[in-house]
Order: structure tokens, then C-alpha cells, then sequence
């Protein structure tokens, strides 16, 4: 009996994934290619035989997603799988569109074909858009589980943009590891703020593999931490799932593919941003809650920010960096630079669109609707420079920095500069606190 053609429709996460948990050692299939997008430079190179399994000797071309229709008709391709994440309904369905008017199936694969179990106890944290505040909450789960004395190794959602043989298995304890790892500037700003409180962090391709060293970590591992990426639903089936919402973009919560998902299969929902919502955006994402998930319980949290130097702020022109994806397929409008900008008094809000050179121009290009905003672009060594060389050409006082991480310490900033800082922060009760007690209590740790 013939195989079944498959093409794998990504950006170099989910996508991957999905081939090593349901396609790799699948004989009834043949994945013929995979696609990229979101993320710069991944389509034109191969998922790697040493990857891919004895199945794929040759290991598997990876095009631009532009491709699918020619792709589809030249490989004489069955059923195309949409793997990525954060993408309005309206788009999904444009894709599938695509796929369907070419000749194939479209299709998506769920949690039970894709999620693998561990041996630890799991919590796992996503969210409905990407920049959310999954990080902080991660954070704030991890240093409640650390003051009752628990280990607890953290697993990043795959950032694999560099060579992938390489990025099989990646373990993160401090802060030389990230450049052992050549970390772009979005993996250091996942990874960074783990190392520096103290837990490790475990990243890379192959989430099996992955997971299997976590649990038998060196330093020790009584509980696993999932952060996810983007708005995509657990890899692993969890014990403990706790998805975050943004009044900021109330609403979406039931719009966006997969973050619906992680919204439905949610233990806790935190309706994060409280403080700088409107009211009226926060009583949407409850009405979303209650319409899907009312079982869920609700943690209502803020991310009060914190300044470096607020002097450097006030009364300036300043030019606010912002973490790149939350801006870009993320769609923000308003980041912690730009709250922590108004908050302390800058003059104006420099526009960097007339001062980007290289590939940040073709960032403004791809995502018209960022704005006034510079977003942290960091995907390899060119996007780093021109990062640097837009900074520094702006026409500016002072540059807020409202990246996770010091971008001073992979460019050369030459203006007077300072960073912004955020944490979860819970409002009344519940709170995380109350939930991992039960937790702790139930899993006997």
C-alpha cells in the first residue's frame, strides 16, 4: 500500500515536533517537505537525517510556505499539517484554503497525538497570544516552588534557528551556556532570566530526548516546568496547566489558533495586565472564560514595572525597544517600554521607521502595523548589527530598553539608556501561591 505524501507546514517549533511524535517512525506515511514561516532564513535548509530517523536517510527539505502550491502539486501531496502558532482564525483558514484549492487535505493534529508523558510531575504554562506574560508567570511558579526547597528544571517551547544536529538536546544553567549555544537575542530572552534565578532550562529539537535528560538533570528534578512559546498548546501532558490572557487584546483569546486551545484545556486562566487594561477589555476576556472554560480558576495578576533609571526617562525623546515577536506575529501595540515610557514622563515617543537599515526594514515591511515601536530583532548575527546601527542612528535623548534581557550586553548601545523590569504580581485571592500548595500537597513532593 502507498504512503500517505505529507508536507509539514511551520516555523521551526511545533512543526518539528509534531514530525518526531507522530510522523518519524510512522511507515503508513512519507513527510516530503516541510515549510517555514514567521522567522527569517529557516526555508532553504534540511531537517537533518541524523533528526529525522531511518526513515529519511536523506533527511527532509524545508521551502518557503509561498511554495505550497507548487509544492503540493509537484510532490503529488496528500494532506498538508498546519504546525505553527498565533495565527488569527481568518488565516488558518486562508492557508487551508490554499492547500484545498492545490488538491490536498488540510489538517491539524491535537494533544493526544502530540503530547508525551513524563515521570516528574508537570505544570505547564501558555497563554492566548504571544507576549501574554507566560514568562513572568513561569518565573513567579518557579520561585514559589524553589522556597519549598524543590527542584525545578524549566523546558523552553524550541527556538531552533541555528544547526539543528547541534540544538538536538540544550541545557541552560548560567550564562556562559547561552553563548556556548550561540542564543539569538529571542532565546536569550527566554532562556536569561531562568539561569540568573538560579533554575536550569532545557531547550532544543527533539522534546522526547529533551525531557527524558530533564527528569534525571544533574542538579536534581522534582518538578518540570513547561514555558511555552507563543500562544501553542504543552508538548507533554501536564498535571497543572496555567494559561495567561491580555486585556490588551481582549477577545482574542477566541480568535487566535492554537491559543483557544490552551484557553479550553486551562486548570487556571490569570487575566494578566490588570493594571494598564480598561475595564470594559477585562470583563471580555471573563465573559471568554466563563464561555469555554468556567471550571477554570481565575487569578487575576498585574506587571507593575520598574525602572532602572527613571531620569533617563523624563522629559525625553525617547526611542522604546520592545521583545521583536511579541510586536511582530504577536501584534502588540503597547509593550513594557512604552508603559514604563508614559508612566515616567517621556516627552515623546521617537518613531525609528526613518533610521532602520537591513533587515529591520524589511521587519517594518512585513509587520506595517508595529508603529513607533523598535522591536529587539535578533534571529542571527545581521539582524544583531542592524539592531545596533537603527539604535544608534535614531534621532534621539534616550533609549528605554523593555526587552526581558540587557541588550548592553550583546550590542554596543551608544545613547543613554535604561531598562524596564516587569513581574507578575497576583491581585487578591486566588493567587499562585494557593494553587501549587495544592499542588505540592497533591503530588506529595
Amino acid at each position: 500500500m502507498s504512503k500517505e505524501k505529507v508536507i509539514i507546514i511551520g516555523a521551526a517549533g511545533r512543526d518539528f515536533h509534531n514530525f518526531n511524535t507522530f510522523y518519524r517512525n510512522n511507515e503508513s506515511y512519507e513527510v516530503v517537505a516541510f515549510t517555514a514561516a514567521q522567522i527569517p532564513d529557516i526555508d532553504g535548509r534540511k531537517y537533518p537525517a541524523e533528526l529525522a530517523g531511518d526513515l529519511y536517510p536523506g533527511g527532509i527539505p524545508i521551502f518557503a510556505e509561498e511554495e505550497l502550491p507548487r509544492l503540493i502539486k509537484e510532490l503529488k501531496v496528500d494532506t498538508c499539517v498546519f504546525s505553527y502558532s498565533d495565527l488569527p482564525y481568518q488565516k488558518v483558514m486562508n492557508i487551508s484554503a490554499v492547500v484545498n484549492a492545490a488538491g490536498a487535505n488540510f489538517e491539524l493534529l491535537g494533544t493526544k497525538a502530540t503530547m508525551i508523558k513524563s515521570t516528574k510531575p508537570v505544570i505547564a504554562v501558555g497563554a492566548v497570544r504571544t507576549g501574554c506574560g507566560k514568562s513572568q508567570t513561569s518565573r513567579r511558579i518557579i520561585e514559589l516552588l524553589m522556597e519549598k526547597n524543590l527542584n525545578v528544571v524549566a523546558i523552553r517551547h524550541p527556538m531552533p534557528y541555528g544547526d539543528l544536529v547541534a540544538q538536538k538536546v540544550q541545557r541552560f544553567a548560567n550564562l556562559d551556556d547561552l553563548a556556548k549555544h550561540k542564543c539569538t537575542i529571542e532565546e536569550m530572552e527566554e532562556y536569561e532570566p531562568h539561569v540568573v534565578r538560579g533554575n536550569v532550562i532545557y531547550a532544543g529539537v527533539d522534546y522526547e530526548a529533551i525531557l527524558r535528560e530533564a527528569e534525571n538533570d544533574p542538579d536534581g528534578c522534582d518538578v518540570i516546568l513547561w514555558d511555552g512559546g507563543n500562544n501553542d498548546f504543552p508538548f507533554y501532558h501536564s498535571d497543572l496547566t496555567v494559561t495567561v490572557t491580555d486585556p490588551h487584546r481582549a477577545g482574542h483569546e477566541l480568535s487566535y489558533y492554537p491559543g483557544e486551545v490552551t484557553l479550553r484545556i486551562a486548570d487556571v486562566v490569570v487575566i494578566n495586565k490588570m493594571d494598564s487594561a480598561a475595564p470594559e477589555n477585562i470583563q471580555i476576556v471573563r465573559d471568554s472564560i466563563e464561555a469555554v472554560n468556567p471550571e477554570a480558576i481565575v487569578i487575576d495578576g498585574a506587571s507593575p514595572i520598574k525602572v532602572e533609571d527613571p531620569s533617563i526617562i523624563r522629559g525625553k525623546r525617547v526611542l522604546v525597544v520592545e521583545d521583536g515577536p511579541t510586536l511582530t506575529h504577536g501584534e502588540m501595540k503597547i509593550g513594557a517600554g512604552t508603559v514604563a515610557a508614559r508612566k515616567f514622563g517621556a516627552a515623546e515617543l521617537v518613531d525609528p521607521r526613518p533610521f532602520t537599515v537591513g533587515r529591520l526594514s524589511e521587519t517594518f515591511k512585513i509587520y506595517p502595523g508595529i508603529g513607533t515601536l523598535l522591536p529587539a530583532m535578533g534571529y542571527g548575527e545581521q539582524q544583531l548589527k542592524d539592531l545596533e546601527t537603527t539604535i544608534n542612528s535614531t534621532d534621539c535623548d534616550a533609549v528605554v530598553i523593555g526587552t526581558p534581557i540587557d541588550l548592553n550586553r550583546i550590542i554596543n548601545i551608544k545613547k543613554p539608556n535604561t531598562r524596564v523590569f516587569y513581574d507578575l504580581q497576583e491581585i487578591g485571592s486566588p493567587d499562585l501561591g494557593e494553587v501549587i500548595n495544592e499542588f505540592v500537597q497533591k503530588h506529595k513532593l
